[in-house]
This record gives C-alpha cells, sequence and structure tokens, in this order.
C-alpha cells in the first residue's frame, strides 16, 4: 500500500509530531522564546488582517468539501465528487483526531503560562496541537492531493502557513503546537489519500 518513501515521509511527520509534543531542554527554550519574539515583536497594526486569516481556517476547511459536493452534483463530475468524499471524510477524522490529542495532552495555553504574551483571539480549548494550524494543513494537503496542480498548491499551502503563523501572532500557540499541527493534518491527508485511492476507489489526476 504505501511505498519505501510513503513510509519514510510519514515517519518523518509523526517523529516530529512527537518531538513538539514533549520539547525538553533547548527545544523548550526555543519554542517561548520564538513565540515571544513573534507575538511581542508583532505590527498591532496588523492584528485585525491576522485575526481574520486565523479565523478563515475552520470555516475554509467545511467550505471545501461543501463546495467540491455542489460541484459534483450540479455538473454530474464522479470524480469531483469522490474527492469531495475523501476531504469531508478526512477532515472529520482529522477533526476527532486533534481533538482527542488536545484533551488527553491538556497542554495549557502559552498566555495561561507566561503573562508576557498577550492573547489577541479566542482561544480556550487545550493548547496542544494547534487545532486552526491542523484544519488548515489538512485541507491543503487534501487538496494538492487530489488535484496537483501548482496554481491549487501554492495558494492554499500560502493560506496555510498564513494560519499557522498567525496563532504565534496572535500569542494563543506555541510555535511547537504549530509545528504538530502541520504535521498531523498533512500524515492524515496522506494516509486517507492513499486508503482512498487503493481501497475504494482510484483517485486520478485531474
Amino acid at each position: 500500500m504505501y511505498s519505501t518513501r510513503d513510509r519514510c515521509i510519514i515517519s518523518i511527520l509523526v517523529m516530529v509530531f512527537i518531538l513538539s509534543m514533549f520539547p525538553f531542554g533547548n527545544m523548550q527554550v526555543w519554542d517561548i522564546g520564538l513565540l515571544r519574539s513573534i507575538n511581542n515583536g508583532r505590527n498591532v497594526a496588523m492584528d485585525g488582517v491576522f485575526r481574520m486569516i486565523t479565523d478563515s481556517a475552520t470555516p475554509v476547511a467545511i467550505f471545501i468539501p461543501v463546495a467540491l459536493f455542489v460541484y459534483a452534483f450540479l455538473f454530474k463530475n464522479k470524480l469531483t465528487g469522490q474527492i469531495a468524499v475523501y476531504s469531508a471524510l478526512t477532515l472529520l477524522v482529522t477533526s476527532i483526531t486533534d481533538t482527542g490529542i488536545k484533551h488527553m495532552v491538556n497542554k495549557p495555553r502559552p498566555f495561561a503560562t507566561y503573562d508576557f504574551i498577550q492573547k489577541i483571539t479566542s482561544g480556550g480549548s487545550p493548547s496542544f496541537p494547534s487545532g486552526h494550524t491542523t484544519d488548515a494543513f489538512v485541507t491543503a494537503a487534501v487538496l494538492s492531493l487530489a488535484f496537483r496542480k501548482w496554481y491549487v498548491i501554492v495558494p492554499v499551502y500560502l493560506w496555510a502557513l498564513l494560519v499557522a503563523y498567525s496563532r504565534m501572532d496572535l500569542g494563543v500557540h506555541y510555535p511547537s503546537d504549530v509545528l504538530a499541527g502541520m504535521c498531523l493534518g498533512t500524515v492524515m491527508a496522506f494516509i486517507g489519500y492513499r486508503i482512498w485511492h487503493s481501497r475504494i476507489f482510484i483517485i486520478k489526476e485531474l
């Protein structure tokens, strides 16, 4: 089912995820040091822009499979319908996984631990991993794997990276939370794609 390259990529991402879950020594110093630099050194005039970017993560992640379903229905496009199902189910499983890990690890938010971190947007659930980043990266990875076109890959990953950065800029996540969200979203999209591609139906390149 998985090639050597596939297993290698997934193994690296899982390893980075685990290291992000338990930062130690200099990694922990780097984690809070980088967050402090980003959050305290931000351009406050951009706070509104970054709040809009951060708030777009979940709506966009939900909108994509809905839009694909609508397109597939209106134009009787079976392939797009298959991609819509892959997208929706991968997002659902990823959200459940993300929530489960959050409550299992139960890591406090940075603004709750360090009084020098300024909280600029909402953030109440446990900190690890970043749910917004996970949503953004699973969406970007799903679309990139399904469509394989530069004009899809470049904008969706640019958006996902901005969402990830906004979580630190607005003071609600450590860099390790964001890095873990990137890894989790990418791994879940990759695994979902392989299962869909080989076991249920073939997603051909568009």
